[in-house]
């Protein structure tokens, strides 16, 4: 049979278009859908106009801590709109290039939503087409927690629609995209309070690592409430009131419901094309991001494994290489570094100390200090925390962990040697870089604690799980 492509891509995000220029790159027909916008989540309301919020809000500590410096520097506030519209610029030039990037690989892109007809045929908006190979990348969504009232709140989206910062702010949920959000927003001026269940937030990572954000939070001025829930929210003289587990209420101006996301799945016609899905929606695939029809696909947080941007990026170049390029790979979802850009931001690489030590017994490397600009700013709950998880049989680094300024942009570098398996001796012999705080890493000499016990690993060193 003669098909109009030899490949489809339903998704335009970083990992669909990604997979759509290098299929094309390798000789492959390719077309790619795309309903909402270009770029996906990440470029338009996610990654990138968040990072932008969260800079924003540092210029105002920055600021503040000029001061110690012998800086004069005089504070008039901080203009929302303006921020607004430098932010939206950004992301509409960002997401511009997406398609002038297809155009360029010769990719027939679609404004346009795309659902399945059967396993080989597409609806894509008023035209019917065909194509060898599916990919579905449609992503994830933010959900609503089932509540009376829950259409009064705004999801993780309506950050980037608000025309004025509001005052009092009330974020529902402990992952990284509510502490995230109460950090720039609090850093930005509101007032803001944090409600969770769990007694600690960031399920999922070290646990030392969540304490200490949740400290630096606090001292920050942002109410963290755990094992609390919301049970309605009401509209009361236009002001919100919340209504909580603990059978208190809180008057706010806004709220934001960052209690999870979805895979981006009804609607699009699974069941047509006979496509297995899990109970929460997300796609099956197998080790190859096969689905059970073995020439349909999907990649990304559709999958929901491992939800995050570059995974998305690496795994739709990797079967691009596979389907087209005579290069059969796989991306590795092991040791993935990844960060959280709240105030003090996290990065992280590796395994916590309590999932190392399921394996067997780990030896911990742990500091917490105060960095040079901030014995000079005297600024409160600005400690960095750094922490090494070591194979005590073989010294092997299986995580790396840390609190503080610039994390981020030292983890990706940590995250390199981590992936190649360097020892503890490795990085004992690493020469720092002084005074910076990334040496600390590499003179991290006294053992604090042993964890775990001696048992054999029935698992590969290293795997990091997903974590909202």
């Amino acid at each position: 049979m003669t098909y109009d492509f030899d490949l489809f891509v339903i998704g335009g995000g970083s990992g669909g278009v990604r997979l759509a220029r290098i299929s094309a790159g390798h000789g492959a027909r390719v077309g790619v859908a795309e309903e909402r916008f270009w770029g996906g989540t990440c470029v338009n309301v996610g990654c990138v106009p968040k990072k932008i919020m969260v800079q924003a809000a540092e210029y105002g500590m920055w600021a503040e801590d000029a001061a110690a410096f012998g800086w004069h520097i005089e504070n008039h506030g901080h203009d929302w709109a303006k921020l607004a519209a430098a932010r939206d610029a950004e992301v509409g030039r960002l997401s511009s290039i997406y398609g002038r990037m297809l155009l360029a690989a010769g990719v027939t892109s679609f404004d346009a939503r795309a659902t399945f007809i059967d396993d080989h045929t597409l609806q894509v908006g008023d035209k019917r087409v065909t194509a060898e190979r599916i990919v579905i990348a449609t992503g994830g969504r933010a959900t609503r927690p089932d509540i009376p009232g829950a259409e009064l709140g705004m999801i993780s989206d309506g950050l980037f629609t608000l025309p004025a910062l509001p005052k009092r702010v009330a974020v529902i949920g402990s992952g990284y995209i509510a502490l995230e959000f109460a950090c720039l927003l609090r850093g930005l001026g509101a007032e803001v309070e944090v409600f969770f269940r769990a007694e600690q937030p960031l399920r999922g990572f070290d646990n030392d690592i969540r304490l200490a954000v949740s400290e630096a939070m606090t001292s920050q001025g942002i109410a963290m409430n755990a094992g609390v829930a919301p049970t309605r929210l009401a509209c009361v003289d236009d002001k919100l009131m919340l209504s909580l587990s603990t059978n208190f209420m809180r008057e706010v101006d806004a709220v934001f419901f960052c209690t999870g996301r979805e895979p981006n799945t009804p609607g699009l016609g699974l069941e047509k094309a006979g496509v297995t899905v899990k109970a929460n929606g997300a796609v099956a695939v197998d080790d190859e991001h096969a689905t059970n029809v073995p020439h349909i696909f999907a990649i990304g947080d559709v999958t929901d494994r491992l939800n995050l941007t570059p995974m998305a990026t690496a795994v739709g170049h990797a079967l691009a290489d596979t389907l087209f390029g005579k290069n059969p790979r796989h991306a590795s979802y092991k040791n993935v570094p990844t960060a959280v850009f709240t105030s003090p931001p996290i990065g992280t690489v590796g395994l916590s100390e309590e999932e190392a030590a399921k394996h067997g017994p780990v030896d911990i490397y742990l500091t917490r200090f105060t960095t040079m600009r901030h014995t000079m700013s005297k600024r409160e709950g600005r400690k960095t925390l750094m922490k090494l998880v070591v194979d005590q049989p073989t010294q092997r680094i299986l995580g790396a962990h840390m609190l503080g300024e610039d994390a981020a942009e030292i983890m990706q570098g940590i995250g390199i040697a981590v992936a190649m398996g360097a020892t503890k001796q490795d990085f004992d012999r690493t020469i720092g870089i002084h005074p910076t705080a990334a040496e600390e890493f590499v003179t991290l000499r006294t053992l604090t604690r042993v964890a775990g016990v001696a048992t054999e690993l029935d698992d590969e060193p290293g795997k990091q799980n997903a974590a909202e």
